[in-house]
């Protein structure tokens, strides 16, 4: 799932970032917890805001032992992502195309709604991509039409059976079967960069803004 291998052990599940299954000196972890303060930096000790994003940190291992457990810390490294697959499994996943998010927003993000579809394009082709953006598979369209929102990613971006840690976002996973990142509706951070390309294209006052 995203960049974590599961395996089960003789002691109940196994949680290694995907880089760390030849390595045997990884900091032990035993509480499902603990996966929320693994999942809160990244190798430089940096902060990450998105937790789909490909950096991960490396050197640890979480020991738990039941599927219970490893549902909740998974949950902690990727919020919402286990619900998202259940609910796509079972047909009832709904999505949310990219401008009747932003048309919803209020607020300082109210201009994101005036983002033209070319400045789209380059958004979410540099946000969302696989490689040093987000790891998320994307469902949702541009607008009611069913367009993708983005000439600039791969098809392989849209598809839930593709793994998204492959070079350029594709391919079957080498390490056994997938749990995909789904992405059923625009995140915060993408209507932040929408907003953004806005602002960087029109003279907008801070209090109109």
């Amino acid at each position: 799932m995203g960049q974590i291998h599961v395996s089960s052990v003789a002691a109940g599940y196994l949680l290694r970032h995907r880089d760390d299954c030849d390595r045997q000196n990884l900091q032990r972890h035993r509480s499902a917890g603990d996966a929320m303060t693994i999942a809160r930096f990244d190798d430089a000790r940096e902060y990450r805001p998105l937790k789909t994003a490909p950096n991960l940190a490396h050197g640890w291992r979480l020991e738990l032992s039941t599927v219970s457990a490893v549902r909740e810390a998974l949950d902690y490294f990727y919020p919402g992502r286990l619900a998202a697959f259940a609910w796509f499994m079972a047909g009832e996943l709904t999505t949310t195309p990219l401008r009747e998010t932003l048309g919803r927003q209020t607020g300082m993000y109210r201009v994101a709604a005036n983002v033209s579809d070319a400045a789209v394009n380059k958004v979410v082709g540099d946000f969302c991509r696989s490689d040093g953006g987000c790891l998320r598979t994307i469902l949702w369209h541009l607008d009611g039409s069913g367009e993708k929102a983005s000439t600039a990613l791969p098809p392989q971006k849209y598809d839930p059976t593709q793994d998204q840690v492959q070079p350029m976002g594709g391919g079957e996973s080498p390490e056994g079967p997938l749990l995909p990142l789904l992405c059923q509706e625009a995140c915060g951070l993408l209507v932040g960069e929408c907003r953004k390309a806005v602002r960087s294209t029109r003279k907008i006052s801070p209090e109109r803004a």
